[in-house]
């Protein structure tokens, strides 16, 4: 009668127990919900809904006045016919192009520099950080009256030497290069500490064993170096990328788009389609192909870099 009892009792006493540990899980879920409702409230507000909207309007004809009326997809045909936004996908890729490999390597080549403990590396590292605080407009102002044709500080120092310097940002042909320097400018700085995290990261040891191997520096920095530091190179290029394409107000500020429309980007032409000229649901037919264009080339990113990280030792 007692072992019959014992037996009773024992899943009794697992089910109290598996009760209270679901309770238990339950109470925890529900104090992590009233944690994260005020961001993801945010989140649903400002991404979502916005997107979903962006999405609808991309079928429909609206100039903000008059009813909306649904096209289809004829929008997504009048932006690549009537509109320049396939001229203006070419304008944000070349300013890409023109960005992301001078910042990359800029931003790398400043983590090695400042890879150390020497008496003021701090200090400069912090002056390397300022740029980034500032913000875009006010760093496109910054620029557009360095590279100023006749008053300019660039093409003062070059009057100096004999060369007579250009319009900078009124020729097609220099145009784009000084908007992309202006951003290499601000953000090379910001991406360098994320290099300089994973430079830290890597255990000295593994520079030691290199060298027993007769490795010389160049060839640790690439067998050693480069391999560790592929996570941090991935966030940088997927963030640098995704914002790069996303680029609006350093070339609003520094040239509106011209000369021409040279240095029209993506994000211009949809602003001057959707406030200058109030076509709303070819903006946002516009909005959502650059969106797809950047999640197209995030995931070519990450599967590229996906076999080759390594993001532990061990």
């Amino acid at each position: 009668m007692t072992a019959e009892a014992a037996t009773t009792l024992v899943p009794k006493q697992a089910k109290a127990a598996g009760g209270s540990a679901a309770t238990a899980d339950r109470r925890r879920v529900r104090t992590a919900f009233t944690f994260l409702a005020p961001s993801l409230l945010g989140v649903v507000l400002f991404l979502v809904i916005p997107v979903i909207m962006v999405i609808f309007l991309s079928f429909t004809r609206w100039n903000l006045l008059t009813p909306l009326r649904w096209v289809g997809l004829s929008n997504y045909v009048n932006i690549f016919e009537y509109d320049g936004f396939g001229h203006s996908l070419l304008v944000t890729a070349y300013y890409v192009l023109l960005n992301i490999p001078f910042q990359t390597v800029l931003a790398l080549g400043l983590a090695l520099l400042l890879n150390n403990k020497r008496a003021g590396s701090a200090f400069i590292r912090i002056i390397c950080v300022l740029p980034f605080l500032a913000t875009p407009v006010a760093m496109g102002v910054v620029w557009t009256w360095f590279f100023a044709p006749t008053t300019g500080i660039v093409n003062e120092l070059l009057g100096h030497v004999g060369i007579a310097g250009p319009a900078w940002l009124s020729n097609a042909a220099t145009a784009m290069p000084v908007v992309a320097f202006a951003n290499v400018w601000q953000y090379a700085g910001y991406n360098m500490l994320f290099f300089l995290a994973g430079l830290q990261a890597v255990p000295l040891t593994l520079y030691e064993a290199a060298s027993l191997d007769g490795a010389s520096k160049i060839q640790a920095f690439r067998r050693v170096t480069l391999p560790l530091l592929r996570p941090a190179l991935l966030f940088v290029l997927v963030t640098s990328v995704i914002g790069s394409f996303q680029v609006f107000d350093t070339a609003y500020v520094m040239t509106g788009g011209g000369p021409g429309n040279a240095t029209e980007v993506a994000n211009l032409n949809i602003y001057n389609t959707a406030f200058a000229g109030f076509r709303i649901g070819e903006a946002s037919a516009m909005s959502v192909v650059l969106f797809l264009i950047i999640l197209l080339v995030s995931v070519v990113q990450f599967r590229y870099f996906n076999k080759r990280i390594t993001y532990e030792i061990g």
